[in-house]
């Protein structure tokens, strides 16, 4: 039985490098940290549920060694990758020059939070985990919106983008990308399918811009989150009443009052005295019926309640 076992192990090792090509080796320690999807497998059915369609032109964010790249190339119109390394540049570079899907790929050596993105239907990555984050909002901020993303994350980090209200990895990143898109967990993928396995565990989640975006002023909206998951689980009214809080929407208010001279409809004039910002505040929540609530458990809905009710008492968020 030992015997049986280490022979299958050696064909499955034989098969994942055949999968990843002379390149292969380039994920063990070589190269910028990246951790190359290695299981055939698992990009397959990545981008199965990413519903990709022969017209479509497809964004890479770090396609490492191509193994994801070169399946999208044989069933798409168009892929862009953008990689940061040089040298995996060159290798997928090698790795396709010369094949029949070569006029195909749009290859860009670059930092993708650098670079100006060009059109693109949907985007399918496994993304460099310690910019998750500006690369989420980097997409969901691109015009014209996109059909959707499947992006691989640190698990973590993907259980945070869709909780839901009373979860306890219900969170300001959450609550920002859902507002901007629908959000759903796909699949789970083990350590073992990288080379070489990172130290955590990863997740595969869907992404679908809302279209058309929320109405929604998103700086006022970030400002207002911040300010409420700073205290998630304190009602809004002991959060919102602290004397800390309070002075700063008065900084707040000050600053949208001088600017209303140039078109920005909160109060008379500049020159208008600061009101009872807490008695404001206590208004606006009897209003919505929140005084009660915590931002732990709140909904979207809610929460874009909360922010019209602020912004008709003059009170904004940046």
């Amino acid at each position: 039985m030992p015997k049986m076992e280490r022979q299958r192990g050696k064909e499955k090792r034989a098969q994942e490098m055949k999968f990843l090509g002379p390149q292969g080796n380039l994920g063990a320690g070589g190269g910028l940290g990246q951790h190359i999807l290695k299981n055939p497998l698992v990009v397959q059915a990545i981008i199965q549920k990413a519903g990709l369609r022969s017209t479509d032109t497809v964004l890479e964010i770090g396609p490492g060694t191509g193994n994801m790249t070169l399946k999208m190339l044989a069933m798409v119109k168009k892929v862009i990758a953008i990689e940061y390394d040089p040298s995996m540049v060159v290798e997928l570079n090698k790795r396709v020059q010369g094949t029949e899907y070569a006029h195909k790929l749009q290859l860009i050596h670059g930092d993708f939070l650098k670079v100006d993105l060009p059109y693109f239907d949907a985007c399918v990555a496994n993304v460099p985990y310690n910019i998750s984050s500006p690369i989420v909002f980097k997409l969901l901020q691109h015009r014209p919106l996109f059909r959707c993303a499947v992006l691989m994350f640190q698990a973590e980090f993907s259980h945070r983008l869709y909780s839901k209200p009373g979860e306890n990895m219900y969170c300001r990143l959450g609550v920002n990308a859902q507002l901007l898109a629908k959000v759903d967990h796909l699949m789970k993928v083990g350590k073992s399918n990288f080379r070489p396995p990172p130290k955590v565990e990863s997740s595969v989640v869907r992404i679908e811009p809302r279209n058309p975006p929320p109405p929604v002023n998103f700086v006022e909206w970030d400002g207002m989150v911040r300010l409420l998951f700073n205290r998630k689980n304190k009602t809004l009214h002991s959060c919102l009443c602290d004397k800390k809080v309070l002075k700063l929407m008065e900084e707040n208010y000050k600053t949208a009052a001088s600017l209303s001279g140039s078109g920005m409809d909160v109060v008379e004039g500049p020159s208008a005295a600061i009101p009872d910002m807490k008695a404001l505040v206590e208004d606006a929540l009897a209003a919505c019926e929140m005084e009660g609530q915590r931002a732990s458990k709140m909904t979207q809905d809610e929460f874009i309640q909360l922010l019209s009710a602020f912004n008709e008492r003059g009170i904004h968020f940046r």
